[in-house]
């Protein structure tokens, strides 16, 4: 069984006129790190990587380097609706020493097979570093299939791990199934936190997962639970994910929701997201606060 590894694709803080909050986001970093989390994504959905400028993205990249300092694993989210740009943000942050990147493919439109492949192929062999695929059909419109990862190994070592945010686990299992033997190194991620267990006793590397940002050393303990195979740990904090991941229901998208909680369990940020996000109004307030008693009493 592969190390169990938890991400956490990090919300992003701004100011209340939509600018990069430099001090709230380090606070989020460190938050994160000394709760005992695997690995940083930066720029990944829950941190609004649709809503930024390209200035903010290169002003966010260095200022996360520059804190993280390698205390943590730091992948960087630069996937964009063309080749062209997508290279040229990853070459950026790669360059300004992130261990590697993760690239969702061109969405909107949804794509053939032939043209998901091309994407990946080309920016594979133009990027000098570590990829990640992230696989997201409910955003994209489209599904980086197993068999597409697996012509895409073939060709390109850089690519060295895929985030699969999907609902049914069976996606999942058949993309281990399929690349695993040949590519044993190669790391599968789960993108909704209740699979993380699964996930890693099927040949998976473990989950990234947003829920994290609220409480890292919840998520860091489950991991050593699986590591060091303790059932009983196992299953308790798998009862109260369960119970946690009812906050994807309080509000959409999710991440104004995210950001209230993590205020109210004492971080100092602003729970300010990019409009037309708005931020959590009083009643979601309360049943967020309801939420995170009932988890915190488990």
């Amino acid at each position: 069984m592969n190390k169990a590894l938890f991400f956490t694709p990090a919300v992003t803080a701004f100011d209340s006129c939509g600018n990069i909050d430099v001090q709230a986001n380090k606070n989020i970093y460190d938050h994160l790190i000394n709760g005992g989390i695997d690995g940083i994504v930066l720029m990944g959905s829950t941190g609004e990587f649709f809503a930024m400028t390209e200035k903010q993205k290169l002003e966010l990249i260095d200022l996360a380097v520059n804190h993280i300092e390698h205390r943590v694993k730091l992948y960087v989210g630069t996937g964009c609706m063309t080749v062209a740009d997508t290279v040229k943000l990853s070459e950026y942050a790669l360059n300004a020493g992130a261990d590697g990147v993760m690239i969702i493919s061109p969405y909107y439109f949804a794509l053939t097979d032939e043209s998901i492949e091309y994407f990946y192929d080309q920016v594979a062999s133009q990027i000098k570093g570590d990829i990640f695929i992230y696989n997201y059909p409910d955003r994209t419109g489209h599904d980086v299939s197993p068999e597409i990862t697996y012509r895409l190994l073939k060709k390109h070592k850089n690519i060295t791990g895929y985030k699969d945010t999907v609902t049914d686990m069976t996606h999942t299992l058949k993309l281990i199934s399929t690349v695993m033997e040949e590519f044993p190194n190669f790391k599968v991620f789960s993108g909704f936190e209740e699979y993380f267990a699964l996930n890693v006793i099927s040949g998976g590397a473990g989950c990234i997962g947003g829920l994290a940002n609220l409480y890292p050393d919840m998520f860091s303990q489950w991991a050593n639970a699986i590591n060091t195979f303790d059932a009983e740990k196992i299953s308790e904090i798998q009862k109260k994910v369960n119970k946690y991941s009812e906050l994807y229901a309080i509000g959409k998208p999710f991440i104004s929701i995210m950001k209230k909680a993590m205020e109210l369990h004492g971080i100092e940020m602003d729970g300010y997201c990019i409009a037309p996000i708005l931020q959590a109004n009083g009643v979601q307030t309360e049943q967020i606060r309801n939420l995170m008693t009932q988890i915190e009493n488990m």
